[in-house]
This record gives C-alpha cells, structure tokens and sequence, in this order.
C-alpha cells in the first residue's frame, strides 16, 4: 500500500481533492473520500463537479442505492461501497481500510503532531510506502522522507 501524506499549507482539502480524484479516475481506479465533517464532505461534492474546468468529476454522498455504482463516494466511514481501492482521508484523521492500494491523508497544520505518529506507525509495516508532499506556492513538491 501507498500512502502520500499532504500537508495543507495554503489551500484546503476540498481545492486539492479534484486534482488527486481527477488522477485516481484516470488510473482506473475509485475513490473514497472520508471526512467526520458533513459540510466539508458537502464542500468537497461541490468542488469535484466545479473545480476542474475541462470537466465534472461525477461524485455522491455514501448510504443511497447507487453507492456501487459512483466512481468516487463521500463517506463518514472507511467503507468502500463502491469497490474503491483508492482512499482519501480530507479530514486529516488516520483510518484504515481494507483492500486500500492507496491513501491519501491530507492534513491541516494543527494535525501534524497526528500525521508523524502516522508516519512513525506505518514505516514499521512491511509493504507500506510512504511519500510526503508539501504545498509551495502553487505547487506539490515531495518533501524529504522524515522518520
């Protein structure tokens, strides 16, 4: 399993989540998005169909009959309903999730003491690989691998 750990700086998870959603949809893949915040899950669905300008990333909330079927679900739980391998965590709180290929955990500043102790816990599990990314400017930049 990939997990890429974000570190939001200057925008928040809701501005970052298309680009990474747009991606995991051309991988071929589904997302999960889990947040505890129902007005942050609210921010992201609208950002995913707005955000991008050359298209709409079609999304919806977890808990309706045509779970399966959404290519990326909003979730205030790590259940992939709609068959995701692919997990994003807007909320900056760790969770796990069966069958994950890939997690994205985006945290604010005041959930960094939280993110290393993520990062201390899954560079202990074999198979687990760990990227850090930091916002400068406009831009993603890998940071240095931290332990």
């Amino acid at each position: 399993m990939r997990v890429d750990f974000y570190q939001l700086s200057r925008d928040p998870a809701e501005l970052v989540l298309p680009r990474l959603a747009q991606g995991t949809l051309g991988a071929g893949e589904r997302l999960l998005v889990v947040s505890e915040d129902a007005e942050q899950l609210g921010r992201i669905s609208e950002a995913l169909w707005t955000r991008i300008p050359e298209s709409f990333l079609a999304n919806g909330m977890a808990g309706t009959e045509h779970d399966a079927r959404q290519p990326i679900l909003l979730s205030h739980e790590p259940v992939p309903a709609n068959g995701a391998r692919y997990l994003a965590l807007a909320d900056g709180v760790w969770r796990e999730m069966e069958n994950a290929a890939r997690v994205f955990l985006l945290f604010p500043p005041e959930r960094i003491d939280e993110a290393r102790g993520t990062w201390r816990l899954l560079g202990s599990r074999e198979g687990t690989d760990r990227k850090y990314w930091r916002q400068e400017g406009g831009k993603w930049l890998e940071g240095p691998s931290r332990s």
